[in-house]
């Protein structure tokens, strides 16, 4: 079967189907993670906004996958405390954000995760980057995600399980003949064509516009396409917790601790007609300036942003949702069952994709007559199982810490933070990189990275690494970045 698409849900239902033993090819047209996927506000979380348009379901959904995923890949996901500042006459009632937070707790078992509390601000290290005149507010946990890393694994590990990925590769044509999908590939060097059972549409923002050109079928559903942009700046706080921010027009941004030096802003909602629009707007670095300055005791400014980045999410279209704010975020399965089947991914969010896949996969196996069962649950992806390295505790935060501290006593000659980053990317496979390093082509990038990168990860340009498999490009001058261009230019 060919799943059509390399984002998040794409290479997670490519994952799952190989690992029941299906024959699976993924096709991407970009590299894996180009857009949406890679351009998320880098959290696993339940919602808790949406508990106000009673989305308690995809809430309970969500929050049931969140210590799951936190223990599926412990090098690539973490969990993160949010505090929630609250000042009379700003944002949402008292009363309403506790019975939020209660329902947050209790909508879902959590095993490790603490629960919900008040917290004090005026006078402490939370308050300290925050104006004067917010004293108190709300904790609650959640967890944050390097959410391009985490396609990368889910892509090898489809490939470990026999699956076949192709990026730079576009799905120029699909047509039924004879019970089977006659599909017409364009790759980097050459067409090719090639029969497929069944046929995944995991295209995301283009899932539509998939259907309408290369198959030729009129979709029965319509997307609405917002765009969420997000700003990077200098750090703003030096301790460990995100910030919630309620905005004055109901909304909501996160301020969240990034790569250690800066500090992630984001998100807004754009809608916007075309799937590749995600460009972020002048209005919107505007907006997320503002509405973090109202919080922050020094004032964010728009000639200090490091990074800007936008995400066009394909939301469900519903007639009777207004704002863009209020679209749900929940996913729909669409399955013709054709005597050649089609499966179309409608909508979705990072944290529900393994549940996505899941559940695809499950409708697959059941139309095709398989008894192959369900697997992902109890699984870790590639570089999340740490037992080669340490004794684990089913604690993933504190098996990740004592993983680093195994690094260092092996590898004493490398500098601490650059052990940290790489244990962050590549978990227990991190000596695949350090046990021939190379030389330092970039400060910070090693020749060995830059190798596995090319020969196991699918990275083809400086893009690739530095923005995708890597963020180095928010240290990395001009010149230093060229020289990662020139490394792979002479390879």
């Amino acid at each position: 079967m060919l799943v059509v698409g390399g984002g998040i849900n794409g290479c997670g239902i490519a994952r799952d189907l190989a690992g029941r033993g299906f024959s699976v090819i993924l096709a991407e047209r970009d590299d894996l993670a180009a857009h949406t996927s890679s351009c998320s506000t880098k959290l696993i979380h339940g919602g808790l906004r949406y508990l106000e348009h009673r989305e308690f379901l995809l809430v309970r959904k969500s929050l049931l996958e969140r210590e799951l995923l936190l223990r599926s890949a412990p090098h690539l996901m973490g969990a993160m405390r949010f505090v929630m500042p609250f000042h009379e006459g700003v944002g949402r009632p008292a009363w309403m954000i506790r019975l939020g937070l209660f329902l947050y707790d209790h909508l879902a078992r959590r095993e490790w995760l603490p629960g919900s509390c008040g917290v004090k601000l005026a006078g402490t290290e939370l308050g300290e980057p925050l104006q004067p005149r917010f004293t108190r507010g709300f904790e609650y946990s959640d967890g944050w995600v390097d959410d391009a890393r985490l396609v990368v694994a889910c892509a090898l590990d489809a490939q470990e399980r026999g699956a076949q990925v192709l990026t730079r590769t576009e799905v120029i044509e699909a047509r039924r003949d004879t019970g089977l999908w006659q599909v017409r590939l364009r790759g980097p060097e050459c067409e090719q064509t090639l029969r497929t059972r069944l046929l995944v549409n995991a295209a995301g923002p283009w899932a539509e516009r998939f259907l309408r050109g290369a198959v030729q079928q009129q979709p029965r559903h319509q997307l609405r396409l917002v765009r969420g942009s997000h700003i990077v700046v200098p750090r703003r706080f030096r301790h460990d917790h995100a910030y919630l921010f309620q905005n004055e027009d109901g909304r909501i941004i996160f301020a969240i601790p990034y790569r250690e030096q800066f500090t992630l802003i984001g998100t807004t909602d754009a809608e916007v007609v075309e799937p590749g629009d995600a460009h972020i707007s002048e209005a919107e670095c505007a907006y997320l300036c503002a509405q973090a300055s109202r919080y922050f005791r020094e004032p964010v400014r728009a000639d200090e942003i490091r990074w800007t980045y936008g995400g066009v999410r394909p939301l469900i279209d519903d007639a009777h949702v207004g704002s863009a704010q209020t679209a749900s975020r929940d996913y729909l399965l669409e399955l013709d069952e054709a005597e050649a089947p089609l499966m179309t991914v409608w909508g979705g969010k990072l944290t529900t994709f393994r549940k996505l896949a899941e559940q695809a996969a499950d409708r697959i196996t059941q139309l095709l007559g398989s008894k192959a069962p369900a697997w992902t649950g109890a699984a870790t992806l590639p570089g999340g199982d740490l037992s080669c390295w340490i004794a684990t505790t089913g604690r993933p935060d504190h098996d990740f810490e004592r993983f680093v501290s195994a690094l260092q006593s092996r590898y004493a000659a490398q500098p601490l933070p650059l052990l940290r980053r790489l244990a962050r990317a590549y978990g227990s496979r991190v000596d695949r990189v350090l046990d021939e390093p190379g030389i330092e082509v970039a400060p910070g990038l090693l020749e060995g990275e830059l190798r596995h990168l090319v020969q196991s990860e699918w990275a083809r340009t400086a893009e690739d690494i530095l923005w995708r498999r890597s963020k180095l490009g928010l240290v990395l001058d001009e010149s230093q970045q060229r020289a990662v261009g020139d490394w792979l230019s002479s390879h």
